[in-house]
């Protein structure tokens, strides 16, 4: 498959910029069939195990824990062998991790493919926002790293959906092997079909081409031109040139150092604490236990399941939001519509458990309100601001250190909630969430400078902007 364009009109230049950054949101894809396809198979696998409750949550959040070690490793490799082999090295740990689930004789060896493909998951939710950020032009950026956070929604959806069918088809399939293994233990089949698109995604990403920003970062500058010119044009690509060279001349060295000066501080708070408010405000909570939640609220398991298909569905209609606002109303705007209107439907929804109000389609209403909240603000923002606002000689270090807290975040409320919702009930829960969720409102008033339009380049000379005049006052 060849993603050059054929000719050089805008047509065939927008064509090449969005296949390519869609082949890289596939890491978001991943990672989103990933973390959805586990609630279809944690009962399954507890039965057929014998397992306790702490060996439920371990089959769980072991996966977690390999994103994390995913993410440590993730940053010094991108920055030193590029971003595209790293995305190969994630597609590659995820295919091995879903044949490796779907034959594995023991829960020990289940976990081992669990880790792996969580090592592999975790990577690719670095390098693939960061990978699309470098890639796409400044006035596109925004549109085009919230592509991630659609494919992973898309995942999230097609999990349920593939869930819901091996269910109730497994009898019918045709090998006898294949049934023998499938229909008995409907969870291999449920984690050994992510195998197909990680191997979509590790045949796609042999065509496409190294992040242009890497490639000048390792004084490859005919081939960054290269690709800049293809990407958006002659002239453009001459003044992305331009803009590298100015901001390189005074930049920095490379090292991780570099991220705790005081230039930097401000990106630094920004990069730790969004993508790790934007986990424990609850969102994975509600994907991961939707269904026993729901089920609280007096649904039927049957109706529970179809409330999680409903909201996977909202998640995915309201990334459609951010893709084609955000590069029009700017990072910030989204952020504070949608952050508060999450907080607001976490309080409400911890008020209707309070006063048992689950009568009626109340609570899955306002569960939506929040996902469709979640899903144009805080999904898709946080990784489009992470992936421009630090400097280019350590953005893959720092989008792995950024990553890294959203993993964190991500094992804790994993691991934490059930232990509220059995120990202070739905209503606390949900507002324990709010309370988590609300200090973001904080964060993007004070510290997120609006970045909409302006290239990488400039973002950096913001913050040297910024300290240059803290430092005069």
């Amino acid at each position: 498959m060849n993603l050059e364009p054929q000719y050089n009109s805008d047509t065939k230049v927008g064509y090449y910029l969005y296949l390519v950054c869609l082949v890289a949101a596939l890491g978001g894809f991943l990672f989103g069939f990933d973390t959805a396809v586990i609630s279809g198979t944690i009962s399954l696998v507890t039965r057929d195990f014998g397992l306790d409750a702490v060996s439920e949550g371990w089959f769980v959040s072991c996966a977690l824990l390999g994103c994390i070690a995913g993410v440590v490793i993730s940053g010094k490799l991108s920055d030193s062998f590029g971003r595209k082999i790293v995305l190969i090295l994630s597609a590659f740990l995820f295919l091995v991790s879903a044949v490796g689930c779907m034959y594995a004789g023991s829960f020990a060896t289940l976990i081992v493919f669990r880790l792996i493909g969580g090592i592999g998951i975790g990577v690719a939710s670095m390098v693939s926002p960061l990978y699309i950020s470098e890639f796409a032009p400044a006035r596109l950026r925004g549109t085009m790293v919230s592509l991630y956070q659609l494919a992973l929604t898309i995942g999230i959806v097609t999990a349920y959906f593939t869930n819901a069918y091996l269910a109730s088809r497994a009898s019918e399939l045709p090998s006898q092997t294949t049934q023998a293994i499938m229909s008995q233990q409907v969870w291999r089949a449920m984690l050994g079909l992510g195998a197909v698109p990680a191997s979509i995604f590790l045949l796609s990403l042999i065509a496409v081409p190294e992040s242009p920003r890497w490639l000048l970062s390792k004084g490859r500058e005919g081939a960054a031109l290269k690709i800049l010119t293809k990407i958006d044009g002659p002239y453009a690509a001459k003044k992305e040139l331009d803009a590298f060279h100015a901001n390189n001349a005074k930049s920095e060295d490379g090292s991780f150092k570099t991220l705790f000066q005081p230039v930097y501080r401000k990106a630094l708070w920004i990069g730790l604490l969004l993508p790790f408010l934007s986990q424990v405000c609850g969102i994975n909570a509600v994907i991961y236990y939707g269904p026993r939640i729901l089920e609280q609220a007096g649904f039927t398991l049957n109706n529970a399941l179809g409330g999680q298909v409903t909201i996977g569905l909202v998640n995915v209609l309201f990334t459609f939001v951010a893709i084609f606002t955000i590069d029009k109303w700017g990072r910030k705007p989204l952020l504070y519509i949608g952050i508060g209107g999450a907080v607001i439907s976490l309080i409400i929804i911890g008020m209707l458990f309070y006063f048992n109000v689950i009568s009626g389609p109340w609570i899955l209403i306002f569960i939506l309100a929040f996902i469709a909240c979640f899903a144009f603000s805080f999904g898709p923002v946080c990784w489009v601001v992470i992936g421009e606002i630090f400097p280019n000689g350590i953005r893959g270090k720092a989008m792995s250190l950024a990553t890294l807290t959203l993993w964190i975040g991500n094992f804790f409320v994993g691991q934490l909630t059930p232990v509220l919702l059995q120990g202070l009930g739905s209503s606390w829960t949900f507002w324990i969430f709010a309370i988590c969720c609300s200090p973001a409102l904080y964060l993007t008033w004070k510290l997120i400078p609006e970045t909409k339009g302006r290239s990488l380049e400039e973002i950096d000379a913001h913050w040297q902007l910024d300290s240059n005049s803290i430092h005069k006052t």
